[in-house]
């Protein structure tokens, strides 16, 4: 399956990138950093360095198989692109990322873009919060 996409994403078969892509489609986890990546592999007893991971990280973002989300606190983390649209909080005291979706939000976006003369071709929205006390 990984050496499948791997090859319809252009990507030559190797070892760091399939181990790379299990992890990333095997974690419970759904945003990694490469540090996290890089954790599990060490975890597994694979011995790939973290500039490798960076690499092939960077290799798969631009093949399209992931989305890189640079969120405030100067760290990014990685995610799968399924294709599935979806908008993130990130909590401001422990930097969990939550996935949620809208349909209001959504419908109100393209309002909002149509009042101003312009149509949406792309957005991203994430949501800065932290627990109510």
């Amino acid at each position: 399956m990984e050496s499948q996409q791997l090859k319809k994403a252009g990507l030559k078969v190797t070892l760091p990138r399939v181990k790379i892509l299990q992890i990333l489609e095997s974690s419970d986890e759904r945003h990694l950093s490469a540090e996290d990546v890089y954790k599990m592999l060490l975890d597994s007893g694979d011995d790939v360095g973290l500039a490798t991971v960076y690499r092939v990280l960077t290799q798969f973002e631009t093949a399209g198989l992931i989305t890189r989300h640079n969120f405030e606190g100067g760290h990014s983390v990685f995610e799968l692109d399924d294709g599935e649209h979806h908008d993130h909080m990130v909590d401001v005291d422990d930097g969990t990322v939550i996935e949620f979706m809208n349909d209001e939000i959504e419908r109100l976006q393209h309002v909002i873009a149509e009042e101003h003369g312009f149509e949406i071709v792309d957005h991203s929205l994430v949501l800065y919060v932290k627990k109510k006390n």
